[in-house]
């Protein structure tokens, strides 16, 4: 039965592939700059003078009383070859687990799930241990859940919540995107926290086209084992990402954006390449001959990764943030924590077997506020 689906699958994609891969390139879901900042504004406002009455909502908070922490994409799967997430499972756990018993909010960015690729039945099954973790937050009013162009299925079908309550054990609110405002010392900043897919035609069009990818689009590229819109896995798709999220947050008055979608980090709109160079060159002037040679060494490795720099990353406007990914190869996660005075972008890897957490970056909200 195996090898005749196998072969049936092989037969679909030889007929199919070229026309959809043709499609796709003529009907380009690559967003368009105007369709992204007009959307993203679209959403931004409906937070800001409609919260909760539409798909966005605002949220008042002291970063002194209350922590907040962002991860998303974790693209949750059915545990098998093809789930990203597997291998980053353990590391996703632990941090649940530290940020509940330190009392953050949790904020789920989107991507969450990978249902372009699964069934729901199947990614509730084989996670049950992980949405446990995910129901502890659900349990103390502290868990927001955003959808991504991966999880659309959440906004889309009309009995997602059926799935939502057999999951959390009750239903709760879903959004597209949330604003939290914070006062520094008189200063009123919003940080608006959405999945990034905003532009996309394929994702963020009409009913009927969110539909469409739902259930034929997505389904369809992952039985002919194509992607022709993942920005998590095409450096020109993530260079323009960055660049359209960048340009809407730099037009805003004391925004600041995180967005998810790219598997790529971003803090105080820099990527680590560019952070990189920056540090070379302070120990350039320094000569400080240890620092040269390490960031020197580490420089190659990471151009693997991503070999683009923004060509004004020495002046960059600090406005946005990217969360990066919980389904990294190694299975390493990232995400960003606002707690206290500071916003972080922090690490989760196993050093001798055990989950633990690291600081890659930090800097301090008043200081950003002012340069915003």
């Amino acid at each position: 039965m195996h090898s005749i689906i196998l072969l049936f699958r092989r037969i679909i994609k030889f007929f199919l592939a070229r026309p959809v891969t043709w499609l796709a390139d003529r009907f380009s879901s690559s967003p368009k700059r105007e369709n992204v900042m007009a959307s993203l504004s679209k959403l931004y406002e409906e937070s800001v003078d409609q919260p909760g009455k539409k798909s966005g909502s605002m949220f008042s908070f002291d970063p002194h009383n209350r922590s907040i922490i962002i991860f998303s994409d974790q693209h949750k799967g059915a545990r098998n070859g093809a789930d990203d997430f597997a291998v980053a499972a353990d590391n996703y756990k632990a941090a649940l687990d530290y940020y509940h018993q330190n009392n953050f909010f949790y904020v789920n960015l989107g991507d969450s799930e990978e249902l372009w690729e699964n069934n729901v039945f199947s990614v509730i099954k084989h996670n049950a241990d992980v949405f446990e973790k995910e129901k502890l937050f659900v349990d103390s009013n502290t868990y927001c859940k955003i959808i991504g162009n991966h999880d659309l299925y959440w906004k889309n079908d009309p009995f997602a919540q059926i799935q939502i309550k057999k999951i959390y054990g009750r239903e709760i609110k879903i959004f597209e995107g949330i604003v939290l405002r914070v006062q520094l010392n008189g200063k009123s900043i919003d940080i608006f926290c959405t999945h990034g897919h905003q532009g996309d035609a394929q994702s963020d069009g009409n009913w009927f086209s969110k539909w469409f990818v739902s259930y034929i689009w997505g389904p369809l590229q992952a039985i002919l084992d194509i992607n022709t819109n993942s920005p998590s896995t095409n450096d020109e798709k993530k260079t323009l990402h960055n660049e359209m999220m960048y340009e809407w947050s730099i037009d805003q008055k004391n925004v600041i954006l995180i967005t998810g979608h790219t598997h790529q980090p971003v803090f105080n709109s820099l990527t680590h390449l560019e952070r990189l160079y920056l540090r070379l060159e302070e120990a350039q002037e320094l000569k400080d001959a240890a620092a040269i040679a390490t960031i020197e060494n580490e420089i190659p490795k990471r151009r693997r990764e991503y070999d683009f720099l923004n060509h004004s990353f020495r002046n960059m406007n600090p406005s946005y943030f990217n969360t990066g990914c919980c389904c990294f190869e190694d299975g390493n996660i990232t995400g960003i924590e606002i707690s206290g005075d500071a916003i972080r972008l922090i690490r989760w890897s196993k050093i001798n077997g055990v989950s633990t957490r690291s600081v890659a970056e930090e800097d301090k909200l008043l200081d950003l506020a002012q340069r915003i």
